[in-house]
């Protein structure tokens, strides 16, 4: 069970990543008012290309990738495509990903299709602009049902893929300079801005021809180009990471997982690969790190039912800007994390279920709004949420008995698959992130504002990746339907707030991430 889930964990995460990357950045309107003219300029200079990755972990090769850009007569096709072969838990998962875009003369996106093959988590997104307003999205996944939406923006979209190339030719590169953008989480489908900054400039060694080695029966390097690049990184949260020369084009990009794209000649990246069999590729160790275990479930742990009422830790070797270790029951000092349980007045609400503040809808649009995969407006879930809710109208004890209804008749297991809240409803099983993603469509579907929340629970002295929904009464309230939490103890460390694409941001931070536990 802890080797699928791990396989199962990792590669959904590497997917979902993919998933991101195919998607979008929605850059203001006001943002391409004054730079698309620049950018269709500049595109007029781009002509077809098409450029080769290795994808490394631990230093190894574990799959190539691709990104081609066609020139048509109304503007650019590009196809992204990743393909790799990840090693956990000494199993070897397949993986890929391809994307194929269209985009106007000024990088607009026109239409995607984004496909994801895996045994753990197949999935494919299809869609198309509607003018510089809405994006229409299906998005399908292997036995459950298309999920269709029309998504609202507030001007041109550009695509991951294209991102580099538009903050480069905006403007000449020059260190310290930031970019904000305002992107669209695939799994929220809501705008939130971002901001790149150019953080280092640097010379590197590209190789850009390949020679066959007789002897090693392989392509090597045969001539190399000096390349001069600067580091792109996000200055807090998810965002492009890596480097770029001056149009634009990836030289080496960090992914999730430890996961690493480097551009070479299509020789080096495609051929050798290709050309080994699949029984002698080399075997790749994750390197090992302090998150020992990757959820509580795969490794057969329990949560305490009461749990600590506090927790202090120390929070090392990572940057936490960005995160949201501070609000609600965590406060933030320092590097130092205190986690209190919610107790008395803060499990109250001053509000009814029956009569919300009057601007109470606005305020918690996102937190009572319909996802992908999170369906609040179903009619089997919204069956389901009256019943529970019952007679009463106190979002305090409808949460509670949602709670325990999700904890008592979901079995705990762990799924291959990408959690889909009716999916969930219909084979009522699951780990952390099928009971969070059941109990958030409930909860919402009966009126109380509900997010996501990520983190780490910190059980029988080590911390295994957890997610659990956060409810508002007077303020975040964690519960925690996994174990039969209301409210969750005070062992869980939220790191992020989100959906399932801001997973990946913890998972970035797993080669890093150090705790120290002070006091319980």
């Amino acid at each position: 069970m802890t080797a699928r889930g791990r396989r199962r964990t990792l590669v959904a995460w590497l997917l979902l990543g993919a998933w991101g990357l195919g998607i979008a950045l929605v850059v203001q309107r006001s943002y391409f008012r004054e730079r698309s003219a620049v950018l269709a300029e500049a595109a007029l200079r781009l002509g077809p290309s098409t450029t080769y990755f290795l994808v490394e972990q631990g230093g190894r090769q574990i799959g190539y990738a691709s990104t081609q850009i066609d020139t048509t007569a109304t503007g650019f096709q590009v196809t992204d495509q990743l393909t790799a072969e990840l090693t956990v838990a000494g199993q070897t998962v397949p993986a890929s990903a391809r994307a194929v875009l269209t985009l106007s003369r000024g990088f607009a996106l026109r239409t995607f299709d984004v496909a994801m093959e895996s045994p753990a988590a197949p999935l494919r997104a299809r869609g198309m602009t509607e003018g510089d307003s809405a994006v229409r999205l299906v998005l399908e996944v292997p036995g459950q049902p298309a999920d269709s939406q029309r998504i609202a923006v507030a001007g041109p979209i550009l695509l991951p893929a294209v991102i580099p190339a538009a903050a480069m030719l905006v403007r000449a590169p020059k260190v310290g300079r930031r970019i904000a953008l305002a992107s669209l989480d695939p799994t929220t489908m809501t705008p939130s801005t971002i901001e790149l900054r150019i953080a280092a400039e640097s010379l590197f060694t590209v190789v850009d021809s390949a020679a066959f080695d007789s002897t090693a029966q392989a392509f090597v390097a045969a001539r190399t180009d000096t390349v001069r690049g600067w580091r792109l990184v996000p200055t807090s949260g998810a965002g492009f990471s890596g480097w770029v020369d001056a149009k634009g084009r990836v030289i080496e990009a960090t992914q999730p997982g430890g996961i690493t794209l480097k551009r070479t000649a299509f020789e080096l990246s495609f051929m050798n690969w290709t050309a080994r069999s699949r029984m002698a590729r080399t075997r790749v160790t994750v390197p090992p790190t302090d998150l020992i275990e990757l959820t509580a479930i795969a490794s057969g742990v329990a949560l305490d039912p009461e749990g600590p009422p506090t927790l202090r830790l120390r929070f090392l070797g990572a940057d936490p800007t960005g995160l949201d270790l501070a609000g609600g029951r965590q406060s933030l000092r320092g590097d130092t994390v205190e986690i209190r349980r919610e107790r008395g007045e803060a499990l109250t609400a001053p509000w009814t279920l029956a009569a919300p503040p009057a601007d109470f809808r606005r305020t918690f649009a996102r937190e009572l709004a319909a996802e992908p995969l999170l369906q609040t407006g179903d009619p089997a879930i919204v069956a389901l949420a009256l019943r529970l809710a019952g007679s009463s109208r106190d979002p305090a004890t409808v949460a509670a008995r949602i709670t325990r209804w999700v904890h008592d008749s979901l079995e705990k297991v762990v799924t291959i698959s990408i959690p889909s809240a009716t999916q969930v409803l219909r084979t009522r099983r699951g780990d952390c992130n099928e009971h969070t993603q059941l109990f958030t469509a409930l909860a919402r579907a009966a009126g109380i504002p509900t997010r996501i929340a990520t983190g780490l629970a910190f059980v029988n002295g080590r911390f295994y990746y957890h997610a659990w929904p956060e409810i508002w009464l007077r303020d975040w309230v964690a519960v925690d339907p996994t174990f039969g939490q209301f409210p969750a103890d005070a062992a869980h460390l939220r790191v992020i707030t989100g959906g399932l694409t801001r997973q990946t941001e913890l998972l970035r931070l797993m080669g890093t991430l150090r705790l120290e536990v002070l006091t319980r």
